[in-house]
């Protein structure tokens, strides 16, 4: 018996509806639709892309979407000027700083001077450290938060689950234990100096593979019935490829992210879902 795919293109659509209709919900007082403002400084074409992408998503949704487009030899401390800018206007409800930046750069430096109350990626420190305490937070790291709207939307069970994360980047690996953990699973987070790999992995019921490695979790990685979220995009000839093996795990897993199709939509409509939820919480809507 083959997984049950997950169809996040699908969820996705649901989450841009609901967040259009929080929107309209907004300004139906009176009040300025929110705003998000991003920075995309260098000529990245794929991070370009994805601005061009958010763009259309959040104008479909009624979000003010307001890129700032600094020259690709624009040194830190501009960056940081104009990140402080957007921070003190007051029609800005959500800031964000699309990676990578040019090599010149310090990225920690500008991405500090978002300030947690504008930070539509999730990634400040303290908004961070609020997950981490297992705290409300208005918004938290948009491709894992797309990931729990997944496993909450097709009714797989957390709660209780064992659930092995593959990776501990801060981007997704490190908030995805929290946010699995705060929903009361048993997380075991997994990186290079793993031993057995395999071994831990197929004593989970929830697998979220996150490490940037082409098809490196197979089938044998996998216990049967498990639910497998592949958040890997690694370019190939034929497309982007995720981390996992689909020809070997889909006929063991129960359910299953495909890759282009599944992770990948979420995490546009989950920054929208967060800039609609910073404007709320700035201006009491």
């Amino acid at each position: 018996m083959s997984a049950v795919l997950i169809d996040g293109r699908a969820v996705a659509a649901s989450v841009r509806d609901d967040v259009a209709e929080g929107v309209r919900a907004f300004t139906d007082s009176g009040a300025a639709p929110p705003k998000l403002a991003v920075v995309l400084c260098g000529n990245n074409a794929a991070s370009a892309m994805y601005v061009r992408n958010k763009g259309r998503a959040a104008q479909n949704t009624g979000i003010v979407f307001e890129l700032h487009t600094p020259a690709a030899d624009t040194p830190t401390q501009e960056l940081v000027s104009l990140v402080r800018r957007l921070r003190e206007d007051e029609s800005v409800d959500a800031i964000l700083v699309q990676l990578p930046l040019p090599p010149q750069v310090d990225t920690q430096a500008v991405v500090d001077a978002v300030p947690p109350e504008k930070d539509a990626d999730g990634f400040h420190p303290l908004n961070l450290g609020r997950l981490a305490e297992g705290r409300h937070v208005s918004v938290a790291p948009c491709t894992p938060l797309g990931c729990m709207e997944l496993l909450h939307r097709y009714k797989i069970p957390v709660g209780g689950s064992r659930a092995v994360v593959l990776g501990r980047s801060i981007i997704v690996g490190r908030p995805m234990a929290l946010l699995l953990t705060n929903a009361d699973a048993t997380v075991t987070v997994c990186h290079s100096k793993t031993r057995d790999l395999a071994a831990v992995t197929r004593e989970a019921d929830i697998v979220v593979a996150a490490i940037g490695r082409p098809r490196m979790v197979t089938g044998d990685f996998v216990k049967p019935g498990a639910c497998v979220i592949d958040v890997g995009t690694t370019p190939g000839d034929s497309g982007p490829v995720g981390d996992v093996d689909r020809a070997t795990v889909e006929p063991v897993a129960g359910w299953l992210t495909p890759v282009p199709g599944g992770v990948g939509p979420m995490t546009i409509a989950m920054l929208l879902r967060n800039t609609l939820s910073l404007a709320r919480s700035r201006r009491g809507g």
